[in-house]
């Protein structure tokens, strides 16, 4: 581990520190160790990693596995975005996805290449909704949301994150939101899994109620949708 380019990316993250921030920021991840919490602002971030990755302390710095703080999390993810070869990409975002511990961190993470190879992506999404990780099915989730929901769409895709069981609340909540998108954008096919009660219960709930609070959902279908509500 390189612990001088360590100490020199703490070292600047602290001095963007944002304390009112560091204390709304704890209280959305209680997966998080407070502690652990520098109070970076997301646009700062964002505008260090794309300066970072134009420094060879960048490569060193994605081997540093695992980061001490949240925020170091969160540029690596960033830097991620920015890698511009699909398999070194994928290579690097699977080194990385056991060391997510947290919402955000997953979410925000998305290799801008990945959108150019959908269906070499797709294997790899699969794979990772099998995983037993949570951050790890939770990624697999948020990529078929993101990238197959629109062009790309087909029918199947719907069942690839319907079949995702389990007790954990980030998962089941990106399945949520992954079906209030879908009825956003492909309402006529991901209607059924409603109606006929394809997801668990919380996770059925769940997702008419983010759907509920779209703006992209018709007040016409809002409607409806409640009705398919379940106790």
């Amino acid at each position: 581990m390189n612990r001088q380019v360590e100490r020199e990316v703490q070292e600047e993250l602290l001095s963007m520190q944002d304390l009112q921030y560091r204390d709304f920021q704890r209280k959305l991840m209680p997966t998080v160790d407070p502690e652990t919490v520098i109070g970076v602002r997301t646009p700062e971030l964002r505008k260090y990693a794309k300066a970072l990755a134009k420094k060879p302390e960048a490569e060193a710095f994605l081997k540093n596995l695992p980061h001490t703080y949240y925020e170091e999390n969160n540029l690596h993810g960033f830097l991620l975005e920015t890698v511009k070869d699909y398999e070194e990409a994928v290579r690097l975002v699977e080194e990385f996805l056991p060391y997510i511990d947290n919402w955000a961190t997953c979410d925000m993470m998305c290799p801008k290449v990945f959108g150019k190879h959908l269906e070499k992506l797709l294997p790899k999404i699969r794979e990772w909704i099998r995983s037993p990780e949570t951050y790890t099915i939770r990624f697999g989730i948020g990529m078929l949301m993101r990238y197959y929901l629109d062009d790309a769409f087909r029918p199947e895709y719907l069942e690839l994150a319907a079949s995702v069981r389990s007790e954990e609340y980030y998962v089941n909540m990106m399945t949520a939101w992954y079906f209030a998108t879908a009825l956003a954008k492909q309402y006529e096919a991901a209607l059924p899994y409603l109606t006929g009660h394809r997801l668990e219960p919380w996770t059925h709930n769940k997702a008419i109620q983010k759907a509920v609070e779209s703006r992209r959902i018709t007040q016409e279908q809002k409607i409806y949708l409640r009705t398919l509500r379940v106790k």
